[in-house]
């Protein structure tokens, strides 16, 4: 496809792309779309009757959150987004409308986005083989680095929902209880090991029942799409609090999620094999098929002076669990999921250190500190560092982009 707009060539929101967002406009919270620099305001669409031939419900893209446009269904969705790429591919259709182009596209850059969808449930997984087995080294060795169940389930717990944040969000550096490291005893104070987690996550596109099950073979009809996903991690606080129940503190005080949500449909083209999976899993999670895709990630810290460095490139097919087992496991004991449902990740690392993803195991639990291009160095965050996460995909001409998740840390 070629667009009759100008598209810059770096942009991540190329015609093959069309995700989907919600921005604030002269104080109303519209569902909108993206092409190059531009936000498409899509109600001016629909008033001008460009989507009459689907029958919307009228006022359909004048809401607050992504949840009620993702429950038309991906049949309508995905409907939606073609004629988005064809009213920009197409001069004639788009021309017959008589529409002022500063009237439907905005400059992405005078544009707020706001959290793409109300996040009602939160779920973390842990499914970076890489991951694991480094964390596990460092605290139990090699030998005993994976539990005996890793490779058999996709490990997860339940997160926080409400202080998931859309990029650009500052948050101020969290406190807890952190213990001694000569005594044990714990003390109160903030953390000193604040962490980023490099992760993506799904958003659920189609209700459940309580006591329903997801078939892992038909779970990509659940996904609506992707966005990126940092996880902070205070590891001081994290170590200290999560045995016997997992995180709680170290975890729950912001997660990051960028603005747009790429479709299922968009990154088609890079769809691909994950990693072997040696250990036969039991029936429900045997899948059939591709369900990883190639999504290379980069983190960057950025000083509070400007200075930035990239400090991971890692890649989403690295993770050794995919999206759709993951919902089969998540739904096999009859647990029901929601419209606007968000699953991470967990931490995405591959096999070489400049794709560990998180700075825990980048600067080996603080045993080897980062070195950045303005020569100070890290092992774990300073207040004012700023982290901003990338992911862009590039096949046969087609270009996909997630744009950015960014986060600053505040004293």
């Amino acid at each position: 496809m070629k667009s009759w707009l100008e598209i810059d060539k770096t942009s991540d929101f190329s015609i093959y792309n069309i995700p989907f967002g919600v921005a604030s406009i002269q104080d109303e919270k519209l569902i909108v779309s993206r092409i190059g620099n531009f936000v498409i305001v899509l109600d001016i669409l629909q008033d001008a009757g460009v989507f009459n031939d689907l029958d919307l419900p009228y006022g359909i893209f004048i809401q607050d959150s992504l949840n009620g446009f993702i429950g038309l269904g991906k049949k309508v969705t995905g409907k939606i987004r073609k004629t988005i790429q064809t009213f920009f591919s197409d001069a004639d259709f788009a021309g017959q409308f008589a529409l002022d182009r500063d009237s439907y596209l905005l400059d992405a850059n005078m544009v707020r986005m706001a959290l793409p969808v109300s996040v009602g449930d939160y779920t973390d997984f842990y499914s970076s083989k890489e991951h694991a087995f480094n964390v596990g080294c460092m605290f139990r060795g090699p030998e005993n680095a994976l539990m005996p169940n890793w490779t058999h389930l996709p490990v997860g717990y339940h997160g926080r929902a409400s202080s998931i944040v859309v990029s650009g969000t500052d948050f101020i550096r969290p406190a807890g209880q952190i213990p001694n490291k000569e005594t044990g005893i714990p003390s109160f104070g903030k953390t000193k090991e604040l962490d980023i987690e490099v992760e993506m996550a799904f958003i659920v596109g189609k209700e459940t029942q309580l006591g329903d099950t997801v078939d892992v073979n038909s779970a990509e009809d659940y996904i609506f799409g992707m966005v990126l996903f940092n996880d902070w991690s205070a590891r001081d606080i994290q170590r200290w609090e999560y045995v016997p129940l997992g995180p709680f503190l170290g975890k729950n005080f912001a997660s990051t999620i960028s603005p747009w949500v790429i479709t299922m449909e968009a990154l088609e083209p890079f769809r691909t094999n994950g990693p072997v999976q040696d250990t036969p899993v039991l029936p429900y999670l045997q899948q059939k098929g591709n369900h990883s895709f190639d999504i290379p990630i980069t983190a960057s810290l950025i000083t509070k002076e400007g200075i930035e460095t990239v400090i991971c490139e890692t890649n989403f097919k690295f993770l050794y669990w995919t999206m759709v087992q993951q919902l089969a496991h998540h739904t096999v004991n009859g647990c029901n999921i929601r419209i606007g449902d968000l699953m991470a990740s967990g931490t995405i690392s591959g096999k070489e250190k400049s794709s560990f993803g998180s700075m825990l195991e980048i600067s080996w639990k603080g045993t080897q500190p980062i070195q950045l291009n303005d020569g100070s160095t890290r092992s774990f965050l300073l207040d004012g560092d700023t982290i901003k996460l990338k992911a862009r995909s590039e096949a046969d001409g087609i270009v996909v982009g997630f744009g950015e998740a960014t986060g600053t840390v505040l004293e």
